[in-house]
């Protein structure tokens, strides 16, 4: 095994974890997002439910495993946020692309993923005062979403949560809310899909979503479930990287990034249970409204709900998870973008948290009312929400995770990168740690990338 090291001394980022349980609990967090409690349902309703779940598991451990392990590994090895790692390895132009363009992504989801979850804390509100039967109505979340003040109000909210517990630092505010909402989170998940498992004809979703059917495989259902596994375990946006950085060194990085798999897959599972069997025992699997998409949670739950009854509280307890989700997830995202700015530009904790939350106001903005007061403007004929999704999601995350790649192969080296592994693990996985970076993640990331912009550009459809 490789000796023992000093692990670099972060400066201006607050202290580490506290140890595994800290660190895991917070990627952990960071994995599960609304990637999974919104995006994967609504992708494995759509995609063919079995088929896309036995895929999704197979890529997560074999291209999500390596990527994690790089990242985390490249964090700890270096002691900096994805800009300053990239440099530590390479000088080169290249490198420093990799790095910017990796520090970047955070940058761009940051601002919309907070009017998202603005939204999400609107109906957790409209459940707990008693809108049950409005926001079940046709038009009602179009309608919401084009008005001007609620949205901008209750997206300040989201932004103003997430600040808070950045400002509390690593193990004060990351790592202890991290502690306390996992649980919380996977106990609520777990009630929610009980309920929804045990519905009248439910047995046929939970079906749908557990067998696998050839019939309902495409082309679509590999690219949509490596999308998905990308985005859910929070690859190439910077997260692990800035999070490795915070790992001690005794650290078994093997172990830890099999628990988040865990935590990420239980967490996936669960949220296909808590709206895939309800949705057949709403529609009897009307394929209209399994292929409802990304509005599956905000237009389709909402109506489940009410032709079940106890529509109030369960709405209630549904969307209280969905905003624990979304909240660390953000917080994640925004402790990169902080993470960077305190690196990069010498900023204390404290300024980076409070500029960085000016800038997501003013970018989260224009996307907040992209749909109401500023409808007209659009960039190549989207709205502002669904452009910055486009480039962050379509076309920087596989670019930054193919820098990721070469960095790993090119400049690092397999064998430096096993020696780090090695320090504190058996490193089991080697040989398919090895594949995937060599040809599996660049080969899959290429097609995510042509893929996502021909569907961008309806050349093709996703």
């Amino acid at each position: 095994m490789a000796s023992k090291e000093t692990k670099p001394v972060k400066t201006q980022n607050n202290s580490g974890f506290t140890g595994k349980m800290g660190y895991v609990l917070a990627a952990a967090a960071s994995a599960v997002g609304l990637g999974n409690i919104w995006r994967f349902p609504y992708l494995c309703a759509k995609y063919g439910g079995g088929i896309f779940l036995a895929i999704y598991l197979i890529l997560v451990l074999t291209f999500g495993y390596a990527l994690l392990m790089s990242e985390t590994a490249i964090g700890r090895m270096t002691g900096k946020s994805p800009i300053g790692a990239f440099k530590h390895f390479s000088n080169t132009k290249a490198a420093s692309f990799g790095g910017w363009i990796n520090a970047l992504v955070p940058f761009i989801i940051c601002p919309y993923y907070a009017v998202i979850g603005g939204w999400v804390i609107k109906y957790l509100v409209g459940y707990s005062t008693g809108e049950t039967q409005a926001m079940a109505a046709d038009g009602y979340f179009f309608g919401y979403i084009s008005s001007n003040l609620q949205p901008e109000l209750f997206f300040i909210i989201f932004v103003l949560l997430t600040l808070v517990v950045i400002l509390g630092g690593v193990q004060n505010g990351v790592e202890k809310v991290s502690r306390i909402m996992m649980p919380i989170l996977i106990a609520l998940a777990v009630v929610v899909s009980i309920y929804s498992c045990t519905r009248p004809g439910a047995v046929e979703g939970i079906k749908y979503m557990f067998i696998p059917n050839i019939h309902n495989f495409s082309i679509m259902t590999i690219v949509s479930a490596m999308g998905q596994m990308f985005y859910s375990l929070s690859l190439a946006m910077g997260i692990m990287i800035t999070y490795g950085s915070y790992v001690d060194r005794n650290q078994d990085l093997e172990d830890s990034t099999t628990t988040i798999e865990l935590f990420d897959t239980i967490i996936a599972i669960l949220a296909g249970l808590m709206i895939i069997p309800a949705v057949f025992a709403f529609s009897g699997g009307d394929p209209e409204t399994l292929n409802a998409g990304p509005s599956l949670m905000f237009i389709t739950i909402p109506k489940v709900l009410v032709s079940m009854g106890f529509g109030t509280p369960a709405g209630i307890v549904f969307f209280l998870l969905v905003l624990l989700a979304a909240l660390t997830r953000a917080i994640s995202l925004t402790e990169t973008c902080v993470g960077t700015l305190s690196d990069e530009l010498g900023w204390s904790r404290k300024k980076a948290t409070l500029i960085f939350g000016v800038y997501s106001v003013v970018l989260g903005s224009l996307a907040s009312l992209g749909y109401g007061a500023l409808g007209n403007l659009k960039i190549i004929g989207m709205q502002v929400l669904d452009f910055l999704d486009f480039i962050s999601n379509s076309v920087m995350m596989p670019v930054s995770a193919l820098a990721i790649c070469i960095l790993v192969t090119r400049s690092i080296g397999l064998k430096a990168m096993a020696d780090e592994f090695e320090r504190n693990s058996k490193f089991r996985r080697k040989p398919v740690y090895n594949f995937s970076m060599k040809f599996l993640a660049p080969v899959a990331l290429v097609i995510i990338l042509i893929s996502s912009v021909l569907s961008a550009f309806g050349i093709i459809s996703i």
